[in-house]
């Protein structure tokens, strides 16, 4: 395949200003990452062949991404915006609204325990320091506590909605990491976010508009 040109004028550019094949084309270089990290995990990622792989010119991939950490970021932030698509079509289920929550989360976590290799890449990416990952840190805390949210149902409170998403989101990344890195294992991930849960939504109820 002949590596593809393009005119992306800066690394970070905002998607929302490309033309449709520019979206095309960085959504190709993501779903590339995503294979390569799939199949070998962080250090399978290399820019390179990220870029022979999608069929494009090793240049056009630098006017995207600054870097692979900032690349890998972005992949993420494309897997947790299919895994709230997903949501939405099928809503959590659950008798309680810490059930409906815990479906939420466990669903990421089961799909990210079935890849484990690329699960190690792409959080491997987004704690780097790299500051072309800022960006999709942010990114992804606002697309998980979206998500999340949905387990916890419109009629709460917003604000304390949101918060705590938000928060539960931060402790099942944070023992995501510990996993990632051998600290724990996949069993405490469960073990901490089920806590977390508890001690947050359990009492909810007593907030419901």
């Amino acid at each position: 395949m002949t590596p593809e040109r393009d005119d992306v004028p800066r690394a970070g550019v905002d998607p929302a200003t490309l033309s449709a094949g520019q979206v095309e084309r960085r959504e190709r270089v993501l779903r590339t990452a995503l294979d390569l990290g799939r199949a070998g995990g962080y250090d399978a990622v290399q820019m390179r062949d990220v870029a022979a792989e999608a069929g494009v010119a090793l240049g056009t991939i630098y006017r995207y991404f600054a870097s692979k950490d900032h690349l890998l970021a972005a992949a993420l932030v494309l897997w947790v915006t299919e895994l709230e698509r997903q949501v939405t079509v099928r809503p959590p289920t659950g008798d309680t609204t810490t059930d409906r929550v815990l479906s939420v989360i466990k669903r990421a976590q089961r799909a990210m325990e079935r890849e484990q290799n690329l699960s190690e890449a792409l959080v491997t990416a987004l704690v780097s320091p790299d500051p072309g990952a800022a960006e999709c840190q942010r990114q992804v805390t606002l697309i998980m506590t979206r998500t999340i949210a949905r387990g916890l149902g419109e009629d709460l409170e917003p604000d304390l909605r949101d918060d705590t998403a938000r928060i539960l989101g931060h402790v099942w990344f944070s023992a995501l990491v510990g996993w990632v890195l051998d600290w724990s294992n996949i069993d405490k991930v469960s073990d901490e976010v089920e806590i977390a849960s508890h001690l947050m939504v359990d009492h909810l109820d007593d907030h419901r508009r």
